[in-house]
């Protein structure tokens, strides 16, 4: 009970010099610059000093970056906190057979993810959400469809053990990995030649964009407004709009129509 409190005590430190910045001790509590101020024992600050998590500066306490990680593997699982400090779980929507379900994804392994933190001007996000969404659907299906590279020794025999007659390396796909992977090529073909290229790299081979224009030779921050029309185009793919009800007329001048015979 007295280490939950200390752990609780630590806890509340971190979080208020996380919020505030650097703040002062004077002797009863946490002072900060706009008045705000948190008690806290010296017994508190010098163990967290101990730990590295709070550094003194210049008459000042400063939260270390590593205040942040601890602060995450006490909310975390207790049994996988290492692990869970990295992620940034968030409900999303997808899309399954034609229905709209809502599902908790890691912020973090997006390939989008610092794309889809950045605003307009107005506030509005960067990258509308359907443009996400169908990045992450082209990512998912690239994975599940295996078209992911190879980055470990395989140790399969290198004679292969097929009867004559048989199919290749296409009989072991199941036919998930198939349809997944038909609907990547159909999205390809979709987004069109000219931008399916720079979808590719960011959303399937998790490339950053500095590394995408200085692989195509691209000026600086041109490969960010590609990848958006590329996914604005896949979001269109994904999501046709609906045909417009507007009824077209087409106007002519007097017997612009040829006389037909009776």
């Amino acid at each position: 009970m007295v280490e939950a409190k200390k752990d609780a005590a630590l806890a509340k430190v971190l979080r208020f010099l996380l919020t505030v910045g650097d703040v002062s001790f004077d002797g009863e509590g946490l002072l900060a610059a706009n008045g705000r101020k948190e008690t806290v024992s010296r017994a508190v600050l010098e163990e967290a000093v101990r730990l590295g998590l709070v550094t003194p500066v210049g008459g000042r306490l400063r939260a270390m970056p590593e205040a942040r990680a601890h602060l995450r593997r006490r909310l975390c699982d207790a049994e996988t906190p290492f692990a869970a400090q990295h992620r940034d779980l968030a409900p999303v929507v997808v899309v399954r057979e034609g229905n709209r379900e809502t599902a908790t994804a890691n912020r973090l392994e997006s390939p989008l993810a610092a794309l889809a933190r950045l605003k307009e001007k107005t506030g509005e996000a960067w990258l509308p959400e359907d443009a996400l969404a169908a990045g992450e659907r082209l990512y998912a299906d690239f994975t599940r469809g295996g078209l992911q590279p190879k980055m470990t020794m395989s140790w399969e025999p290198r004679i292969a053990t097929r009867q004559k007659g048989e199919a290749g390396a296409a009989r072991e796909l199941t036919d998930t990995a198939l349809a997944a992977r038909l609907r990547v090529a159909r999205a390809i073909e979709a987004i069109g030649p000219e931008l399916s290229g720079v979808a590719l790299d960011v959303c399937c081979f998790l490339k950053g964009l500095e590394t995408v224009e200085r692989e195509r030779q691209w000026p600086a921050r041109s490969a960010k407004l590609m990848l958006r029309a590329a996914l604005m185009a896949l979001a269109r793919h994904y999501a046709p709009p609906a045909p417009s009800s507007r009824r077209t007329h087409a106007w002519g001048g007097e017997r612009y129509r040829p006389d037909l015979p009776r």
